[in-house]
C-alpha cells in the first residue's frame, strides 16, 4: 500500500468513526441538559424536541454524508465542524443564552475547534458559532434566563467533562495511529531506497538521480543534442585474458572500470556502457555547462586517465602483471540523437548518430596512450590544451578523410605563445601555428621560410650595392661639376 492509499483510507475509516462517537456525545451533553432542565422545570415541556434532534442528528449527518467521505474525506469533516458550531450557537440562543451552559458549551466546542487543526479552520468555526447564536436571537428574541439549577449545570458539567475526555482520547490514538503510519512509511521508504540504490548501479547516476528527481519521465523519446563522445580500450588486453586466470583477470578489469568510472563522473561524464575493457562516455546530457567546458570537460577527463594508467601499471606489477598496459581514446564533438531506445518494457539509454562512430573510430585509429580528437573537438579545446596536427585519417564510415589531432597535455600562456607566430606587414603576412602542423609539414615550412629568408638576404645585399654606387656618382658630380657653355 501505498502512502497517499494509507492516508485516504486513515481519512476514509479511522477519523469519520472517531469524529462520529464524538459527535454522538457531544449531541448527547445537549440533549441530557435539556431532559435535566424540563425535569427540574428550568425548560419547558416543548424543548424536548430539541433533545430529540441532538440524539439524531449525529446518525443522520454520518450516513448522509457517506459518499462525500468517499471522494472529499478532508473538506467533508471541516463541513461539519462547522455545521456543529452553527447548531451549537443555534442551541445556546433557544435556551436563552443562560452564562453558566454557555461557557461550558464553548469550552465543548471549542475544543473540537482545536481538534481539526489550523488557526484558520479554527477562526472560521468561532464564527459558525457566533452565526447559530445570532440566527436564533433574530428569531425568538432575547429572555434573560433564571438562574439555572445546580442539578442542570451538574449534569451539564459532568457531559462535558466526559466529552472532553473522549476527545482527549481519540486525539491520543489519531497520533498513536499516524506514529504507526509514519513508521510504517519510514520502512517503506528506506527499503524503497535501499532498492532504488540497488538499481541505480546499473544506470549513470545522472540519469538515475534526474529520473527520482522527476524531472525525467521513463518513455520513448529522444532529441537531437550537441555532445562530447569519448571512446577508450587497453590495447591487448584481449591476449592478456588468454594468459592470466579468470579470477585474477576479472579483479583487474573491476579494478580498472571503478578507477576509471571515478574520473569520468568526478568530471560529470555520463557513462553510457562498458563494452568489455571499452568505456563510451558522453558529455552534455542530461546536464550541460555548454559545449566549449564540455569538451573541456572531457578531455581534462582522458588526459587524467591517461595518467592514471601509470598508477594502475605500478599496482598491477607489484601483483606480478608485467604487461605494459596502456589505453588509447578518441574524443569527437557534434549532434547526437539521446534518449530512450528500445520497448515500453526494456529501454537503454544511450546515444546513436555520426559522432558515435567518429569517436569509436578515433579511439582505433590512435596508438597506445595516445589520444586523438577530431577537428570539432580540437577547435573548442585548442587555448586550453596543447595538441598536435596527426594529418588525415581514412576510417571506416566516412567517405573523406578526417582531420585529426593528438592530444598532449595542459598548455599555459607561454605555451601559446611559442606555438602560434602572427606578423603582418606592407607586403608582408605571415600567420604560424605548429599546433596543425604534422611532422611533415613542419619541416616543409621550415625550408620554405629558409628559402625566402635567403632571397631577402639577397635582395638586401643587391639593394645596398646600388645604393652605394649613387652615393659615389653623386660624390664626384660634386667635385667635376658640368660646365654650363662651350669652349
Amino acid at each position: 500500500m501505498s502512502s497517499s492509499q494509507a492516508q485516504t483510507q486513515f481519512h476514509e475509516t479511522t477519523l469519520p468513526k472517531q469524529d462520529y462517537v464524538a459527535r454522538i456525545f457531544g449531541y448527547a451533553v445537549a440533549a441530557l441538559s435539556v431532559y435535566t432542565g424540563i425535569h427540574y422545570g428550568y425548560f419547558p415541556e416543548s424543548s424536548d424536541s430539541i433533545a430529540l434532534f441532538a440524539l439524531l442528528y449525529p446518525h443522520l449527518v454520518y450516513f448522509a454524508s457517506g459518499p462525500f467521505r468517499r471522494r472529499k474525506a478532508y473538506t467533508t469533516r471541516q463541513f461539519l465542524i462547522h455545521g456543529d458550531a452553527l447548531f451549537c450557537g443555534i442551541f445556546l440562543g433557544l435556551i436563552n443564552f443562560p452564562i453558566e451552559i454557555v461557557v461550558l458549551f464553548i469550552i465543548m466546542i471549542n475544543t473540537s475547534f482545536i481538534v481539526v487543526g489550523s488557526i484558520t479552520a479554527w477562526a472560521f468555526c468561532v464564527i459558525s458559532l457566533i452565526s447559530g447564536a445570532g440566527a436564533a436571537y433574530l428569531l425568538t428574541g432575547y429572555i434573560p434566563p433564571a438562574p439555572v439549577p445546580y442539578e442542570v449545570f451538574v449534569a451539564t458539567a459532568a457531559g462535558v467533562g466526559f466529552h472532553l475526555a473522549l476527545t482527549a482520547h481519540n486525539s491520543y490514538r489519531q497520533a498513536r495511529d499516524l506514529m504507526r503510519l509514519k513508521m510504517k512509511f519510514q520502512g517503506q521508504v528506506e527499503r524503497f531506497q535501499a532498492l532504488s540504490h540497488q538499481v541505480s548501479k546499473y544506470v549513470a547516476p545522472q540519469i538515475w538521480e534526474s529520473i527520482f528527481s522527476g524531472r525525467r519521465q521513463v518513455r520513448l523519446e529522444t532529441q537531437r543534442k550537441k555532445l562530447v563522445v569519448f571512446f577508450s580500450d587497453i590495447v591487448g588486453f584481449s591476449a592478456l585474458s588468454e594468459q592470466m586466470e579468470a579470477e585474477s583477470f576479472t579483479d583487474l578489469l573491476n579494478t580498472y572500470l571503478t578507477d576509471m568510472s571515478h574520473i569520468a563522473l568526478k568530471y560529470g561524464g555520463t557513462i553510457d556502457k562498458f563494452i568489455g575493457d571499452g568505456i563510451m562516455i558522453f558529455f552534455g546530457d542530461p546536464k550541460t555547462k555548454g559545449t566549449k567546458r564540455d569538451a573541456l570537460a572531457c578531455v581534462s577527463m582522458a588526459i587524467e586517465m591517461r595518467n592514471h594508467m601509470e598508477v594502475l601499471r605500478q599496482r598491477w606489477a607489484d601483483q606480478g602483471i608485467s604487461a605494459p598496459l596502456q589505453i588509447r581514446m578518441g574524443i569527437s564533438t557534434g549532434y547526437c540523437t539521446v534518449g530512450n531506445f528500445g520497448t515500453e518494457s526494456r529501454m537503454d539509454y544511450t546515444i546513436i548518430g555520426k559522432e558515435v562512430n567518429l569517436a569509436s573510430r578515433l579511439e582505433t585509429e590512435a596508438t597506445p596512450g595516445e589520444i586523438l580528437v577530431s577537428q570539432d573537438t580540437y577547435t573548442l579545446i585548442r587555448d586550453k590544451i596543447d595538441c598536435r596536427s596527426r594529418g588525415k585519417a581514412i576510417v571506416k564510415g566516412f567517405r573523406d578523410p578526417i582531420p585529426t589531432f593528438e592530444v598532449r597535455d595542459y598548455r599555459n600562456q607561454e605555451n601559446i605563445e611559442e606555438q602560434k607566430v602572427i606578423q603582418e606587414g606592407e607586403g608582408f603576412s605571415l600567420r604560424l601555428d605548429r599546433d596543425q602542423m604534422t611532422d611533415t609539414e613542419r619541416l616543409r615550412v621550415a625550408e620554405t621560410l629558409e628559402k625566402a629568408a635567403r632571397r631577402l638576404r639577397i635582395s638586401d645585399d643587391s639593394d645596398n650595392s646600388a645604393l652605394t654606387d649613387a652615393a659615389d656618382e653623386n660624390s664626384t658630380l660634386r667635385k667635376f661639376p658640368l660646365s654650363s657653355g662651350m669652349d
